[in-house]
This record gives structure tokens, C-alpha cells and sequence, in this order.
């Protein structure tokens, strides 16, 4: 008899989502919630913090937030020992947090904005990781979900630290996948095209981006900018049973932006 397949029930897991208090991050860890998944948000805005975690309450899992700035190491760890002591053993960790650095150009990049784009994209991918796997590794499952870009792929003449640092999530993921998938755990990438987020605000509203909106749109297929909880689709996969042999993958949530 053929056994059923596995589902996108995700409850009794525990899940934590960095920068989860906007955008595709909270659109991610309400997914998660509705899935079945305890949630904990880490993320820099107190009151945001609050506000998504009254959410997260409100579709009845139990949740934790906490304020976390990913830039500063030595909170990382700690962190996520903090999330099991509320909630339990990590199953699934979603390495969200992220900013822009909009430089102008390499010949315009800043040290301090190049070292602040690696130690908040790369440099906490790593160390979260790091600490969650060890927890997983003990019970040989896990999941770790880390967020590329559309400039994981492209260059991106007026983001060159953000591109690097994207670039190189693809890469971390795949040898993280590679040394975890022994222990049961997958580790894999979402790669976000133009979603409408408050990031993404001003190419969307502001006139002087006009062209420059105008473009992507016509580079996109689906002929429109994504919303944040298009992504919380993929992740809820990636984070289920049924993406057990799934492992290394950078999956496009772009609109066909990626196909060009």
C-alpha cells in the first residue's frame, strides 16, 4: 500500500524567524503560526516585536518575541537559547533579518556600510545557523531557511554590498546543506523578487522612480510586484516534512522576474 505523503502540518514544531516584526518576515512567521508552528520573532523594534506577537497570539499558537540585533555576535547565541527555554527544542529557523545599502556604487561604498550589509546578511546567517544546528544535531531533524535575493543572481550596480552579501547566502546555504544533511537537517534559500514591502516603497511610489518601477514590471511576467505573504507559501514548504528531501535549493518567489 502506497504510505500517505507528508503534509504541511507544522504543528508541535517551534519555529524562530529573525527581522520577523515586518514584511516578509511577518508575513513568514504568521504563515508558519497557521501552519501549526510555535513561533518566536527576534527583531531590533520593541513595539513591532509587540504588535506581531499579539498577532501570532491571536491565531492561537504559543509565540516569544525578543529584541535582537543580529549585528551584535555575541546576542546570537544567547538568542536562540532564550527561544528553546520559551518555547522548546528549535525545528525550523528562518534567517530573515536584512537592510539595503543604497551606495550609489562600489565607488561610493562606504567600509561601514559594507561591513554592516556582511555582518547583517552573511555574518548572522552563519552564527544563527551555527547555534540552531547544534540544537537540531542533537535530534537529527531541523530545517534552516535563509533569505536570498533576485541580487543573489543579478548584480546590482547601486547595491554592491548587498549584492555580495546575497550572493554568498546562496553559497553558505549550499555547503551548509551539504555538512547538515547527515544530522536530517536541510537548509535551503528563498530568493524574493520584487515584493511590496516598505523597503520596496519608494520604487513603487515615489515619481522619480517611475522608469525604474516601470522596468521591473515589464521584466516580470506575473506583470506585478509580489506580496510579502507569497513568500510564506514557499517557506511553510521548506519547512515541512514534505521538503524532506529537499536540500541546497535557492527558490524563486519572483513573478518569472528570474526566468529572463
Amino acid at each position: 500500500m502506497t504510505q500517505p505523503r507528508p503534509s504541511f502540518d507544522l504543528s508541535g514544531k517551534v519555529a524562530v524567524v529573525t527581522g520577523g516584526n515586518r514584511g516578509i518576515g511577518r508575513a513568514i512567521a504568521l504563515g508558519l503560526a497557521h501552519a501549526g508552528a510555535a513561533v518566536a520573532i527576534l527583531a531590533r523594534n520593541a513595539t513591532r516585536n509587540a504588535q506581531v506577537e499579539a498577532e501570532l497570539e491571536r491565531i492561537g499558537q504559543p509565540t516569544h518575541a525578543d529584541i535582537l540585533d543580529v549585528t551584535d555576535r555575541a546576542t546570537l547565541a544567547p538568542a536562540i537559547a532564550n527561544v528553546e527555554r520559551a518555547l522548546g527544542p528549535i525545528d525550523i529557523l528562518v534567517n530573515n533579518a536584512g537592510n539595503t545599502d543604497i551606495s550609489g556604487g562600489v565607488l561610493q561604498q562606504s567600509e561601514e556600510g559594507w561591513d554592516n550589509a556582511i555582518a547583517t546578511h552573511l555574518t548572522a546567517t552563519l552564527l544563527l545557523s551555527k547555534a540552531a544546528a547544534a540544537s537540531m544535531q542533537q535530534r537529527g531533524r531541523g530545517k534552516i531557511i535563509n533569505l536570498a535575493s533576485m541580487y543573489s543572481i543579478f548584480g546590482a550596480g547601486a547595491l554592491p554590498s548587498y549584492a555580495a552579501a546575497k550572493g554568498a547566502i546562496v553559497q553558505l546555504t549550499k555547503s551548509m546543506a551539504i555538512e547538515l544533511a547527515p544530522h536530517g537537517i536541510q537548509v535551503n534559500a528563498i530568493a524574493p523578487g520584487w515584493i511590496a514591502t516598505e523597503m520596496t516603497q519608494v520604487a513603487r511610489d515615489d515619481p522619480d522612480w517611475s522608469e525604474f518601477n516601470a522596468m521591473l514590471m515589464a521584466r516580470t511576467p506575473a506583470g506585478r510586484w509580489g506580496e510579502p505573504e507569497e513568500c510564506a507559501g514557499a517557506a511553510v514548504f521548506l519547512a515541512s516534512a514534505s521538503a524532506d528531501f529537499v536540500t541546497g535549493v535557492t527558490l524563486p518567489v519572483d513573478g518569472g522576474y528570474s526566468i529572463f
